[in-house]
């Protein structure tokens, strides 16, 4: 269960950080000077370079742990003792993107991973041995045949290639694993048992129109769901070759209500719902008498993590985020174990692994102002509490700079809705850290990506980044975002650049009435569903913002909603629904009218745009025309194109180059101060498409 419910459109910004360190006691940072000048300036390597070590995972055993670490700069998977981190060796070799989804098999001797080809999304599954270091392609399909045999071709004239989903892991079948693949259609995940020493794959069940499956520990499906035209959700029961209805959840609740797994004997479906309520709790549902029970809510926010038992499948605690993430404990068991972890760091404590006995953990604390802390925990069991040792941190480099506290605050929409927000100030501006800056300053309105999607508290290297650079930086969670019950998420329904983006302006207004930000001198900035919020602030309210930063952000709903990927079809009318319905005069009108793309006469000021040439969500051509539009009207714009990358910059010289080039841009028209250029662009892929000139350092246009 994730704290980031359906996510769709989600930039993918920065690369997660890890890091090695020596055992300390938790971490300090110098904030900054009593004097107010200025602290140092910290180096875009240290912010959004490879982590040092990251994803810390235990072996089933408990015996092994891998993580995430550079090998020649380029993020692979390391295994060593679960005692000794530091005897650790690589256990992959990709040289391009990095591996940044992996996991153990049951089997305690393979490793699985997922690794797409240039940011194309067409994930591929691979296994490998680590007794031999053989490495297996458990999907090595390079195109999805049509009726006629011939490869399908998608718009942009390139074969489709079929993407694979881990549908389950189970320790009753260590060495295989149950996967969907749209090999057959590429707008459905067929279900299939794959063996992941040989790549044996064997049809468990062909997908006739299901957005998802879920299926238990023996592999077996026993739901599944589908939205209808009306973006109803149906849920099924699975009685092997037949279905019978389950439950019909009305649009409203859609979002915030579905399948999340089964207890031990798999007579009780545990679920997420909003059912009659605002916020959705986890219930348990008895699938004998039908009767339903509460075991967690909150009034605030919706379920989020939840602490379930290897092998029992007990939840035991389960968090909740409003403004800060907090644990409900329901399992005795575990209770002094979260009361003595807790009592480590100020933190948010995640449990990020647990080996198969339970007897030992992995545990991670995130902090706002330093880097990522990992753990292993050793329970003791019998109501006691275990000890824990000290691993690493993500980002040893971190350590010692001159990071900035990030401050919560609920901010009020014009019409009286709680904007749950982040703020981070320069650490010389704000020396006792009361959110309130000597006087007004620049700011950064950084919009997540989504919009079914949610900022939350904890280290941003964003944030950090901007705020070193002498810029206030306010993230806000406008009505759509995901986490703070359905009345929320439903209030952002076809309120694309009108009410969700009222919501941006507000909480800008509130900053300037606060004598936070100067208001001649603020800049919009995001990625994804933020790269389009960017847009529309400069088109629909072309006055408001001095500057604007779109990262892989959709200039039309009109293409967007036309070139979605082939298996985004099943949740289709779900985003007919949210966004805009294509298929009605009435939805073409709207989509039409909350297309930055159709008002781009209207740009008074500077802007800057990065795409990624394989985007499968945002395709190129959404950049492409916007820019295209704006020459044509001699409107100034820098446009960055990254022939590598997908819906954001994974490859840490691309993030590093684009970034050299943002805060260069924000520095001219905020006023802040920024690193140099320098070779930033020299190490990357970055082709600068138009406008290079009118960013410093940049140089002339790469055409």
């Amino acid at each position: 269960m994730n704290r980031r419910t359906r996510t769709i459109l989600l930039a993918t910004l920065a690369v997660a950080s890890p890091v090695f360190a020596q055992n300390t006691s938790p971490l300090t940072n110098p904030v900054g000077s009593k004097d107010g000048s200025p602290s140092a300036l910290i180096p875009r390597e240290v912010l959004f370079g490879n982590p040092d070590r990251a994803q810390a995972r235990l072996s089933p055993d408990g015996k092994q742990i891998a993580f995430l670490a550079p090998v020649n700069g380029v993020l692979n998977v390391w295994v060593a003792p679960a005692e000794h981190p530091d005897r650790a060796k690589a256990v992959t070799a990709d040289t391009k993107r990095g591996i940044r989804q992996y996991f153990w098999a049951f089997t305690n001797s393979h490793i699985l991973y997922l690794q797409d080809s240039g940011g194309d999304e067409d994930w591929r599954l691979f296994s490998v041995d680590l007794a031999s270091g053989k490495q297996v392609d458990l999907t090595p399909f390079d195109s999805i045949p049509g009726p006629d045999g011939k490869p399908i071709v998608g718009p942009t004239g390139r074969a489709l290639r079929p993407t694979a989903q881990v549908q389950g892991v189970s320790e009753k079948s260590p060495g295989e694993l149950l996967i969907g693949l749209n090999n057959r259609d590429p707008r459905l995940h067929d279900l299939y048992r794959v063996n992941i020493t040989t790549g044996e794959m064997k049809l468990v069940r062909r997908n006739e129109g299901m957005l998802a499956f879920v299926a238990d520990d023996d592999f077996t499906v026993r739901f599944a769901m589908r939205f209808t035209p009306k973006a109803e959700m149906e849920i099924v029961r699975v009685n092997g070759g037949s279905t019978e209805a389950f439950a019909t959840i009305g649009p409203e609740d859609s979002m915030t209500t579905g399948p999340a797994g089964f207890n031990k004997a798999k007579d009780v479906l545990y679920m997420t719902d909003s059912r009659g309520r605002n916020t959705a709790a986890l219930k348990a549902v008895d699938l004998k008498t039908g009767e339903e029970k509460i075991l967690a809510e909150d009034p605030k926010a919706d379920v989020g993590e939840a602490l379930v038992h290897p092998t029992e499948k007990s939840v035991q605690a389960v968090a909740f985020d409003y403004e800060r993430q907090h644990w409900k404990v329901l399992d005795p068991a575990v209770k002094p174990d979260l009361e003595y972890l807790s009592s480590l760091s100020d933190g948010d404590l995640g449990v990020v692994s647990r080996s198969l006995d339970d007897t030992r953990w992995i545990v991670a604390f995130t902090d706002d102002n330093g880097p990522v802390r990992y753990f292993r925990y050793d329970r003791a069991g019998d109501g006691k509490a275990g000890k824990a040792t000290f691993l690493f941190t993500n980002r040893a480099s971190l350590e010692g700079q001159p990071l900035a506290p990030m401050h919560a605050l609920v901010l009020k929409s014009r019409d009286g809705l709680d904007l749950v927000s982040y703020l981070t100030l320069p650490t010389w501006t704000d020396p006792d850290a009361n959110a309130r800056p000597s006087k007004p300053l620049p700011m950064v309105l950084m919009v997540h990506g989504g919009p079914w999607a949610r900022d939350d508290w904890g280290y941003d290297p964003y944030h950090q980044w901007l705020a070193n650079r002498g810029y206030a930086v306010l993230s806000v969670n406008f009505r759509g975002s995901t986490g703070f019950g359905k009345n929320f998420v439903n209030a952002g329904n076809a309120e694309w650049a009108a009410k969700m983006h009222d919501d941006l302006l507000d909480a800008v207004n509130w900053a300037v009435d606060q004598k936070i930000a100067e208001k001649s001198k603020v800049a919009i900035m995001g990625g994804s569903y933020g790269g389009y919020a960017t847009l529309v602030g400069l088109t629909f309210t072309p006055d408001f913002f001095a500057c604007g930063v779109d990262i892989v952000g959709p200039s039309s709903l009109q293409t967007l909603m036309q070139n979605i990927p082939e298996y985004w079809y099943p949740f289709f009318p779900v985003l007919a629904q949210r966004v805009g319905d294509p298929s009605t005069e009435e939805g073409r009108k709207l989509l039409a009218a909350r297309s930055p793309l159709n008002f781009v006469d209207r740009i008074k000021k500077p802007l800057l745009i990065g795409q990624g040439a394989n985007d499968p969500r945002v395709k190129q051509v959404e950049a492409d025309q916007i820019v295209s539009a704006m020459k044509k009207a001699s409107i100034p714009v820098t446009y960055v194109l990254f022939p590598d990358e997908g819906h954001g910059f994974a490859r840490p010289e691309n993030n590093a180059a684009f970034n050299a080039v943002t805060e260069a841009f924000l520095s001219q028209h905020l006023g802040g101060r920024f690193e140099p250029v320098a070779d930033a662009l020299s190490k990357s892929s970055a082709q600068v498409k138009v406008g290079g000139e009118q960013v410093p350092g940049l140089g002339s246009t790469n055409k």
